[in-house]
């Protein structure tokens, strides 16, 4: 097996379940960057910041499920009426609050990874490496689909295939 298919074994095994479930799959539906979707931009955050952490030796498994529950808002962020301030600032909180109804078993890093993603322009600080890395991962992903490199083949072909 290549390193390639082991890590997404790997990394399928810390957020199968979560790829499955209603929630995230709702995601699908709300564009998030140009013609990325939520779901898109999460999974792309979730698998950079599995193998930063992994590469690092800290706790892949809370970056991983972090990374993809990140986003997790569930709503048309484009229609103000949708959240009551500035979406930079309130996506988070709404993300948190999802992310712990679809998964009680949520640990501390993984709860402070997804509320301070959007450190330094939010108020919450990551607490933990882990939620630095989340966070790291975020921005990397964001400007690579932000100019517009996000659909080549050389970044499809480094992401895991998933359902």
């Amino acid at each position: 097996m290549s390193s390639h298919e082991l890590n997404t074994v790997a990394f399928l095994k810390c957020v199968g379940p979560l790829l499955e479930s209603g929630p995230v799959n709702d995601m699908k539906q709300w564009r998030h960057h140009f013609s990325i979707t939520c779901y898109e931009h999460s999974l792309f955050v979730s698998y950079v910041a599995f193998r930063l952490a992994r590469r690092l030796g800290w706790d892949y498994r809370a970056a991983a499920r972090a990374g993809l529950l990140h986003d997790l808002y569930l709503y048309d962020p484009w229609d103000a009426s949708a959240h009551p301030g500035n979406q930079c600032l309130d996506h988070p909180v709404f993300a948190l609050r999802n992310a712990e109804k679809l998964c009680p078993d949520l640990s501390e890093k993984e709860k402070n990874a997804i509320v301070s993603h959007m450190f330094p322009l939010a108020v919450h600080l990551p607490r933990c490496r882990e939620a630095a890395v989340v966070n790291i991962a975020d921005k990397v992903c964001a400007t690579i689909e932000v100019i517009h490199l996000y659909r080549t083949r050389r970044i499809q072909r480094w992401l895991p295939k998933t359902a």
